[in-house]
């Protein structure tokens, strides 16, 4: 599964970059699901449901249960041809809080988008990789617009990060599942942001970090440049999948030479 193929990277005419794993790494934070639950259960004694069955930490133990079963969930979605993205509602009424109290169940499913978008700034810290502003500032001198393309529960997170760090305007097209409803491998995510940047996908580059979304979902596209960057978990496939990327990079610096030597024209 370490090989890659045959083909020889033309120079890219837009650069398309997962989020995660690509743009920045991620640690998970220690705590989270507890700080979460607290929250959770101050957001039913505020609306006067009682449920004492949800302690905090009862409430724990479901967001536990719910990322196990989303993650599980994930892994499944990379074999349809099309697959859709999780709803938030979804992920809170149905992974977290399917056998709650109704009344409970509804305050939730009510505060879902919140909730997605506190967990993820809870769960994670988040790091912009070595090279990234290179690989940026390299794009922009050869007038290539970078787009980003990332299955998210709640974008709005990464838009978070983007924002706080200035760096939101440095990409021309965004593109995150839950707005548009469906996620990679789903090859409509990579046609969105390249419709949105007038290429076609035969002249785009991808760049993502694991083979069951992002090289299958640059297949299934057919993207001209087909890119693996390792990162934690990118060989901890759920099955086996015979795919070869066509390049891969242990992170932007090692894609920024690819970008240059193709720019250059020379045979990568």
């Amino acid at each position: 599964m370490t090989g890659t193929s045959a083909r020889k990277l033309a120079a890219a005419k837009a650069l398309l970059l997962d989020f995660g794993g690509v743009i920045v790494s991620t640690t998970h934070l220690p705590g989270w699901q507890a700080r979460l639950a607290g929250h959770v259960r101050v957001l039913l004694d505020g609306a006067g449901v009682a449920a004492p069955e949800l302690s905090v930490e009862q409430i724990t133990d479901d967001i536990k249960a719910a990322g196990i079963a989303d993650s599980h969930w994930k892994d499944a979605m990379s074999r349809p041809l099309a697959p859709r993205e999780l709803r938030h509602e979804e992920f809170w009424g149905d992974f977290v809080a399917g056998d709650w109290p109704q009344q409970a169940q509804d305050i939730v499913v009510t505060e879902a988008y919140d909730l997605c978008r506190k967990m993820g700034n809870w769960k994670s810290e988040r790091v912009l990789r070595n090279g990234m502003l290179e690989l940026l500032d390299a794009a922009d001198a050869a007038g290539v617009p970078v787009g980003i393309v990332s299955n998210a529960l709640c974008g709005r997170v990464h838009l978070d990060f983007l924002d706080a760090h200035g760096l939101t305007d440095r990409f021309a097209t965004i593109i995150h599942s839950d707005e548009v409803k469906l996620r990679k491998p789903n090859p409509e995510m990579i046609w969105l942001a390249t419709r949105a940047l007038g290429v076609e996908a035969g002249a785009a580059w991808y760049v993502g970090d694991n083979f069951d979304r992002d090289v299958l979902c640059g297949k299934r596209a057919g993207i001209g440049g087909n890119i693996l960057m390792e990162a934690k978990g990118t060989y901890n496939l759920p099955y086996e999948l015979k795919l070869k990327p066509d390049a891969i990079v242990a992170d932007p610096v090692g894609l920024l030479a690819l970008f240059t030597q193709a720019t250059r024209g020379i045979a990568a």
